[in-house]
């Protein structure tokens, strides 16, 4: 993000509150730029890429600007929606973070009984790259089985013809790796509903418990535990489309 905007706009946009609650911060010198306290919650800052470094609120760094990227380890139980009853995804970011605007939103979506890496972005042409089936994103996951797999799943998932129930057009060829006689690693480049649990269902299966580990060449990094989250770097980006 670059260019210029209001202190208070800013500020409200990224959630910190009201403009004129942010006007209470600047007035009571808790909003400092390079080290100096803010005088104008009506100035014009420019916004640039180093802006949470140089400004302070409450003593700790601005939020990320408009532009951000995370990278979540979804916990099983844990919905991605807005509305639902229960535990939601957003519940796991700052409660300010939740009142941006733009809004954050998830990268397409995993169930509710579904873990790994779920993407979440306040980004919308960054979301619509990842999810757009022109740029054929990879997502690959871990699926445990209720019954042994009986060994022509890879040639019929990778055939393009398997259709789901309900649906009237075939999937997009898939790839199977047989980890074990009950678990495989599944790569998929669409994101049907519920898709990789629908695909073992019709060949006779049922996915017991399923983990999503990547996306394009981004793996889930090994020390981010369920629950937590980061902020995606330029790197990170560019390996979703590796």
């Amino acid at each position: 993000m670059s260019g210029t905007a209001r202190l208070d706009r800013l500020l409200a946009n990224l959630g910190y509150g009201s403009r004129t609650e942010v006007q209470r911060l600047v007035d009571a010198g808790r909003v400092l730029l390079d080290g100096v306290p803010v005088e104008d919650a009506s100035a014009r800052i420019a916004v640039t890429a180093d802006l949470p470094s140089r400004m302070r609120i409450d003593d700790e760094p601005l939020d990320p600007v408009a532009g951000m990227a995370l990278m979540l380890h979804k916990p099983i139980g844990v919905t991605c929606s807005h509305k639902e009853i229960g535990p939601l995804v957003y519940g796991v970011l700052p409660p300010r973070w939740r009142r941006r605007e733009p809004g954050i939103s998830t990268v397409g979506r995993l169930d509710k009984e579904t873990s790994g890496l779920l993407l979440m972005t306040d980004d919308g042409a960054l979301l619509h790259k990842i999810i757009s089936p022109k740029h054929h994103v990879t997502k690959h996951y871990v699926a445990t089985l209720a019954r042994p797999l009986r060994g022509d799943e890879a040639a019929l998932f990778a055939a393009g013809t398997l259709m789901l129930e309900g649906e009237a057009k075939p999937l997009a060829p898939a790839a199977l790796e047989t980890l074990s006689p009950t678990s495989a690693r599944v790569t998929v480049t669409e994101g049907r509903y519920h898709q990789v649990r629908r695909m073992f269902a019709a060949v006779g299966n049922h996915v017991e418990a399923l983990h999503r580990d990547r996306i394009g060449a981004l793996a889930l990094p090994a020390d981010l535990a369920p629950g937590e989250y980061r902020q995606m770097s330029p790197a990170d980006i560019a390996a979703i489309f590796a």
